[in-house]
């Protein structure tokens, strides 16, 4: 072959020369081979085999290895990186794209619009879901067989049955053919005037409710009237729970699609609660009008459509056992405002004519509330008593005015069964004996009495006189009645004197309020008769018309002799001398006494005209049970109990309530025992002498007030503190111009005081009920105070005698006191006619109240005074909640 033939082609790599090139790496700084110059049979054979792409390609330099790196990579230097935060990994997709791959900064952190969609359309798919298996689950109640309720059982004191009651006047379900269509258009018109279009629910209103339980606060609103009638046909569940809300709106909404709304309607007001323990048109009907609902008129069908409201409010015959401005009186105008209006929608939503409508301007003759015989008597005023303990103390019992309504409870009181029968023995003995309506029908109508009795040393009420007969006269009044408390308020005027003392009329207002000085029982102060009343600073105290108060005494009657007049405390009280102690309420400050009277147990609430001298002479008007517990304070030494009348609550779940008595020290022993010795002094040679008990230390206080419109003895033994009231007052509801009435002349008496009749009775019942108790005597007082206003001489007799005589006065202390004078006329002479042997707080003005004024001073006007004349203008259980 020739030399000249041609050479076969080298092997792409370049063979060993290549091959030592390539090993000596790019620090020989030969020149790189072009790319693919290098190649060899075995990188054409791979690079072939896997194209041009792929991974095993090799790159002809560094500058082409780099360069494919960036294009791998997307980046500057280095290979390719694994998967990291926020990045996907190559050919691998997420469920839920978020963070989002692939995206920086705060794009990585906006959701996609289908990631949003796909939310929402899964959270509504869910409650969709969660409503049709709500929907699915719930059944469509019947009244008749879930909204029953049960009978209450009452204990007395012994654990002897009282009453059962509650379950007996429950419901009777009637046919809507039976129900007035007017009863059915004043409900429409007045709650729901879309009943028939709607489809059982407000929207609005449930967000509302919803909001409020979201909030903790009420769960009321937004109720249709199918609402309602689910709500009360669950009787079996009445929890205010955002469960059981949710679950009242699934039942609601499966009525309205599936019940006819006549059938509504008429479960509606056959399940309704309408005050006075009826459930239903048919009871509501009875209870009110003594008929059956079919006869009822528009003006009747328009009245209960105002009571479904809330009975408490609307019942006329007033609840302020429950709320104190729940008076009769007040129940009676919201009732009247809202049955109008319901007649006006009537009319406006063209369901009744205007000439219809025209007869219908007043409230209805509605019934007594009571007329089961089981509650004759006093039963019905205690158990009454006892259920507005209860709920008004529901915090602590756990019973709502509905879950009581649904009964099931056993109610242990603290009511001594022997003690109030002697209590309403007492009474009625004084009434038979003394009132004759039918002699003296101008002055013996209308006469009531109320009383009570607790328990110092626990606070336990063991005894009420309510009225003549629960199912008669529906008035407790043994609770707040109205009746101003007279002089059985000067007790808390001497507690206060004795505890803060007087202010020093030298020094100024600001520290006049620390610089005191404690009273001594001792303390002179005047006992003259138009006395004109001064600050403690000495000016003379005007009211805002620049007019002097000038206190006048019972009988006109000035103690002490001219100029001064003065008497000692222990005087002014046995005599109960007004101007002494309206006086001394001055130069202590009135919110001093006031805070004594709240501390011993009357409701601030029942407190009137505190910013007026006559406030220390009772123109307030406490409760008797409130009136009896606040000098149970001063029996137990100065430690106050609230006055209760439930022991203990069980139901089928066991005992859920068990009474524990708290005890406060609102008095020093030393000031309260004082304050008991000047009292044992009333009865046993002042105004309180009727009152004197057998063997037995007694303390206590007669009351009467301007216009003789009340009279009052409260008094106590170191067992039992007793309070009894007298006072006339129209309870007619069809009379609305109701006031109390003067007693002048009643039961033949001249004039009512403290000491006739309420001392009487208040004897009468204490032998009974102190009969087989120990006889113990009250604590020796301490001696107490500083003597204000000392004479060195004894004080000379009152200027009303012609004949003159002293006597020794008994004294605080151990220690015989000084002699000083016996007022005249000298209760001896007098109490047999009732007549200046007690403490009317009257003045000479025809508009006083309880306190009095001269011809030419002020009272405390209508404003102040009047109110709480007119009865149960401030009424409260107790003075307050509380029973």
């Amino acid at each position: 072959m020739s030399e000249h033939r041609r050479k076969p082609p080298q092997p792409q790599g370049g063979g060993r020369a290549a091959a030592r090139r390539g090993q000596s790496g790019p620090s020989s700084g030969r020149r790189a081979a072009p790319r693919g110059a290098t190649g060899s049979p075995s990188d054409s054979y791979e690079s072939d085999a896997y194209g041009s792409g792929g991974e095993e390609r090799s790159y002809g330099g560094r500058a082409e290895a780099r360069r494919a790196a960036q294009r791998g990579t997307g980046r500057r230097g280095g290979p390719p990186g694994p998967p990291g935060r926020g990045r996907a990994a190559p050919g691998k997709k997420r469920l839920i794209d978020y963070p989002r791959a692939g995206k920086d900064g705060w794009q990585r952190w906006m959701p996609s619009w289908k990631l949003v969609a796909g939310l929402f359309i899964g959270f509504v798919g869910s409650l969709v879901a969660v409503a049709g298996i709500g929907y699915a689950m719930v059944g469509i109640p019947k009244v008749d067989e879930t909204a029953t309720a049960e009978n209450n059982v009452y204990y007395w004191k012994d654990g002897s049955q009282m009453v059962a009651t509650g379950g007996e006047t429950n419901r009777q379900i009637i046919d809507l053919s039976q129900i007035p269509e007017a009863m059915r258009w004043a409900v429409i018109s007045q709650e729901n005037k879309t009943f028939y279009d709607d489809n059982g629910i407000d929207p609005k209103g449930i967000a509302r409710a919803v909001l409020n339980m979201a909030r903790g606060g009420q769960t009321q609103g937004g109720s249709t009237i199918t609402q309602q009638y689910v709500k009360n046909a669950m009787l079996n569940d009445q929890s205010q729970t955002i469960s059981r809300k949710f679950k009242e709106i699934f039942v609601s909404i499966k009525v309205g699609a599936e019940v006819d709304k006549d059938e509504i309607m008429a479960g509606y007001l056959n399940s309704a609660y309408y005050g006075r323990n009826a459930y239903g048109i048919q009871a509501a009907a009875r209870a009110y009008f003594d008929k059956d609902a079919i006869k009822l008129n528009e003006g009747e069908c328009a009245f209960l459509a105002a009571v479904l409201k809330g009975a408490t409010y609307y019942d006329p015959a007033g609840a302020v056992s429950i709320d104190s401005s729940a008076t009769p009186q007040a129940n009676s105008k919201r009732a009247l405002i809202q049955m109008q209006d319901t007649l006006d929608k009537m009319v406006e939503y063209k369901h009744l004519s205007s000439s219809v409508r025209a007869k219908y301007t007043k409230l209805p003759d509605v019934k007594n509330p009571r007329s089961n015989t089981q509650l004759s008597g006093q039963i019905g005023y205690l158990v009454d008593l006892a259920n507005s303990y209860v709920v008004t103390h529901s915090d602590e019992t756990g019973i709502t005015q509905d879950k009581l309504q649904q009964g099931g409870f056993s109610i242990y009181t603290t009511f001594d069964k022997k003690k109030v029968n002697e209590l309403t023995a007492a009474v009625t003995k004084v009434y038979k004996a003394k009132i004759d309506p039918e002699k003296r029908p101008d002055t013996d109508t209308h006469v009531q009495f109320g009383g009570a009795s607790v328990n110092p040393e626990t606070g336990a009420i063991e005894a009420i006189y309510g009225g003549e007969d629960a199912t008669k006269h529906f008035t407790n009044n043994a609770d707040q009645t109205g009746a101003q408390v007279g002089s059985t308020f000067k007790p808390f005027v001497l507690a206060a004197a004795m505890t803060w003392g007087v202010r020093d009329p030298e020094l100024g207002s600001s520290q006049a309020q620390d610089e005191r000085t404690i009273v001594s029982p001792k303390s002179l102060f005047s006992g003259q008769n138009k006395l004109k009343i001064k600050n403690y600073d000495g000016t003379v105290w005007k009211n805002e018309d620049g007019e002097e108060w000038l206190q006048t005494n019972d009988g006109q009657v000035s103690y002490g002799t001219a100029p001064d007049y003065k008497i000692d405390l222990r005087e002014a009280m046995r005599e109960s001398v007004n101007s002494a102690f309206v006086q001394l309420g001055m130069d202590v400050g009135l919110d001093k006494v006031k805070d004594a009277a709240v501390s011993a147990g009357v409701k601030e609430s029942s407190l009137a005209g505190t910013t007026f001298p006559s406030f220390s002479i009772g123109i307030s008007d406490p409760s008797a049970i409130r009136m009896a517990g606040a000098y149970a304070t001063f029996a137990a030494s100065g430690k106050q109990r609230d006055p209760y009348s439930v022991q203990k609550v069980t139901s089928k779940d066991g005992v859920i309530y068990t009474h524990k008595t708290e005890t406060e020290q609102a008095f020093t022993s030393k000031v309260a025992d004082n304050v008991t010795d000047v009292l044992k002094t009333v009865v046993e040679e002042g105004t309180g002498t009727n009152a004197q008990l057998t063997g037995r230390e007694v303390a206590g206080k007669t009351g009467t007030t301007d216009g003789n419109k009340s009279a009052w003895f409260v008094g106590y033994t170191p067992q039992l503190s007793t309070a009894i009231t007298m006072f006339r007052y129209d309870d007619d509801e069809t009379n609305k111009d109701r006031e109390f009435l003067e007693m002048f002349g009643t039961g033949g008496e001249e004039k009512i005081h403290g000491a006739s009749f309420p001392a009487q009775i208040w004897h009468d019942y204490m032998e009974e009920a102190m009969d087989g108790l120990p006889v113990k005597k009250f604590p020796t007082p301490e001696s107490i105070g500083e003597v204000l206003n000392e004479d060195p001489e004894p004080s000379p007799s009152p200027s009303v005698t012609e004949t003159e005589e002293e006597e020794e006065s008994p004294s605080p202390s151990p220690t015989p006191s000084e002699t000083e004078p016996e007022p005249s006329p000298s209760p001896s002479e007098t109490c047999t006619t009732f007549f200046g042997c007690d403490d009317s707080t009257g003045g000479t003005s025809s508009e006083g109240q309880d306190g009095g004024t001269g011809e030419t001073s002020a009272s405390p006007s209508e404003s102040e005074s009047e109110d709480s004349s007119r009865g149960n203008q401030n009424g409260q259980i107790f003075g307050g909640p509380e029973s």
